[in-house]
């Protein structure tokens, strides 16, 4: 069977190119924003390392990265399973039984990126994703990137992404294009064969590539991420949103409002988003995060290995880790 646009939305369960990019749009926000071996993301002097949710069924959230992203077990504790590629951990499920589902409205994760190391890596698996019939909620060209939108089984959002070559992203000044347009999935998925999957495990260059927030307001999300830990804004100011990187990228971070304006301080008890983690490559640069974040007020817990957890405004935890310089 050879797939046309049409039939490929139709797999993914959407009727139509336009409930496609709606659901982007939903995603990203109406004014929104050939890969070397290592992805231009994880070279800068801070990128995104891994994520940790907590999760009430254990067992079906394993199947469901297992199978929908081609994760392996890398590590089984008493609290949960750590996901990865081969030995390289990228997501904690902790599991959490009792807990209640966290609200849409309420502060904490708008989606986990996991970013293709290649265009065609990204084709293989939204080849693998319609033959198994994963429901999709949006597709959208980002102009730097290209992204499919989906949601795993306890309502945590999911990016499945790849970056175009950064010497194509458009700038004006420290401001670069990222747009929200219809992706030309004809063209995605003629790089690889669409009569079958071949997306038997993720490719071993996947990576987080971005976490995408949920916050109450932007002013003290931007003083925690942007001042104290020292991202820096990528897009004009928005009441709504802004988009936050490391040494050039489009974003590692980006937080909004869309859905939970107003929203208070978390609750740990809740299903969702547990921790976030960024390697802050330069070992100056994470003690000046330190040191601004404890000016500021701002909770901070040391643990082992050198890691710092910070919490932001809304109780949000970064764990800043060190890395390679």
């Amino acid at each position: 069977m050879q797939f046309t646009r049409r039939q490929t939305l139709k797999f993914a369960g959407i009727s139509c190119a336009a409930s496609a990019l709606a659901g982007a749009l939903r995603a990203e926000g109406d004014n929104s924003p050939a890969i070397a071996a290592v992805p231009f993301a994880l070279t800068t002097p801070m990128h995104i390392g891994q994520a940790a949710l907590r999760v009430r069924e254990l067992d079906p959230m394993i199947d469901y990265y297992r199978s929908v992203l081609g994760f392996n077990e890398v590590e089984r504790t008493a609290r949960g399973v750590t996901l990865g590629v081969g030995t390289v951990p990228l997501l904690d499920l902790v599991h959490k039984p009792a807990a209640d589902f966290e609200s849409p409205t309420s502060a904490g994760l708008f989606h986990i990126a996991y970013l293709m190391p290649s265009r065609k890596d990204l084709a293989r698996w939204l080849v693998h994703a319609a033959l198994k019939q994963v429901p999709l909620t949006g597709f959208a060209d980002h102009n730097v990137s290209e992204a499919i939108y989906l949601s795993d089984p306890e309502g945590n959002g999911i990016e499945v992404y790849s970056d175009r070559p950064k010497d194509t992203w458009v700038w004006s000044g420290n401001v670069v294009k990222m747009g929200t347009e219809p992706l030309d999935v004809d063209d995605l998925v003629a790089l690889t064969d669409t009569t079958k999957s071949d997306f038997e495990a993720a490719p071993t260059g996947i990576r987080i590539g971005h976490v995408h927030l949920r916050v109450g307001e932007i002013a003290p999300a931007r003083a925690f991420y942007e001042q104290a830990v020292g991202l820096q804004p990528t897009q004009d100011a928005r009441a709504d949103a802004s988009f936050l990187s490391s040494g050039g990228y489009h974003h590692h971070l980006a937080v909004n409002t869309w859905n939970s304006r107003g929203a208070k301080e978390r609750n740990a008890s809740e299903t969702g988003l547990d921790w976030f983690s960024l390697t802050v490559c330069n070992p100056a640069d994470l003690e000046a995060q330190k040191t601004r974040l404890r000016a500021a007020g701002y909770v901070l817990v040391e643990m082992e290995n050198n890691v710092v957890e910070a919490i932001d405004p809304w109780g949000t935890r970064l764990r800043l880790v060190p890395g390679e310089a």
